[in-house]
């Protein structure tokens, strides 16, 4: 199994990278997985996609998210092509100011949030754009490789704008998807949805201290309606949720890189070693040493 990071493809200080790639039977990508967020566009050809154990057709003009830590891969036939764009990028990559100075956030909820945190059903609602949306598409994605080369001084400020209209676009177009499907099995339950995009925002911002009423104020919630939705939707408190996320990175984090546990500590947001690894083997049954341990005993 080979694991790519970002440090790999990206910029130091910039977590985007894009290019455009033509694969075939004989050069087609192993079994792998990765720590960054993977946006895939078919520009052209059809192949099978490998993902978690079961394969997928894919054709001209399907667009598709993988998550960190998805295993995947193509099977392409032979005498045949596949050519897709790649769009790798971190979570951090769209600064959540941004996008609530810019008003939109909401709009992101069903193409960028949901995809997160809905692992059984968001690759089922994979896209295959009409021939008008896929010009849309393949457009901004081109206009980001052209940026990504040249990499002005403000190519990082076009490459994040292009990305935000790219996602609200794509947001847009799988509400319309779900309407003409099953969008009232959705509307049904708007506590589900709210939770769901909270839920997103904390996989987002996991590695940051976030205040409750920081997040109230970014879904316009009361503390205690918070805490009661949140804690019937998930079992959990917003505070046990945010342990159970940097745990789950904290132990990719162990597998996968050789980083200093303090370092492993510091990055999924806390401040305080001692903690973390109190914490983690409260959760997890051992110390963060001894479960790498075991992880590479395997």
């Amino acid at each position: 199994m080979i694991t790519y990071t970002s440090k790999e493809f990206m910029k130091e200080k910039f977590p985007f990278y894009i290019n455009r790639w033509v694969h075939d039977n004989e050069n087609s990508p192993p079994v792998h997985k990765h720590d960054f967020v993977e946006l895939v566009y078919v520009v052209n050809g059809e192949s099978e996609h490998f993902f978690k154990g079961e394969r997928y057709r894919l054709k001209q003009s399907d667009v598709f998210m993988i998550n960190p830590g998805e295993e995947h891969t193509f099977y392409i036939p032979p005498e045949t092509n596949l050519e897709i764009i790649n769009c790798l990028f971190l979570p951090n990559l769209i600064d959540n100011a941004l996008l609530k100075g810019l008003g939109i956030s909401d709009s992101m909820d069903f193409f960028y949030i949901h995809p997160f945190l809905d692992h059984n059903e968001r690759f089922h609602n994979h896209l295959n754009l009409t021939v008008q949306d896929s010009y849309a598409v393949q457009s901004l994605l081109e206009g980001m490789i052209v940026e990504c080369n040249s990499f002005r001084p403000d190519s990082q400020t076009l490459i994040r704008l292009k990305m935000i209209e790219l996602l609200i676009l794509l947001s847009r177009i799988f509400k319309e998807t779900l309407s003409n499907r099953n969008l009232k099995s959705y509307q049904c339950n708007e506590q589900k949805v709210l939770i769901k995009r909270i839920c997103g925002y904390l996989e987002r911002h996991y590695d940051t201290k976030i205040s409750a009423s920081e997040l109230c104020d970014s879904f316009a919630i009361s503390t205690r309606h918070l805490n009661r939705l949140f804690k019937q939707e998930t079992g959990l408190t917003v505070l046990e949720m945010v342990h159970k996320i940097r745990i789950e990175r904290a132990k990719y984090l162990l597998e996968n890189t050789d980083e200093k546990i303090i370092n492993i500590a510091f990055k999924v947001g806390y401040d305080d070693p001692a903690f973390f690894s109190r914490l983690f083997s409260r959760n997890i049954g051992c110390s963060p040493g001894k479960y790498r341990q075991k992880m590479m005993s395997y």
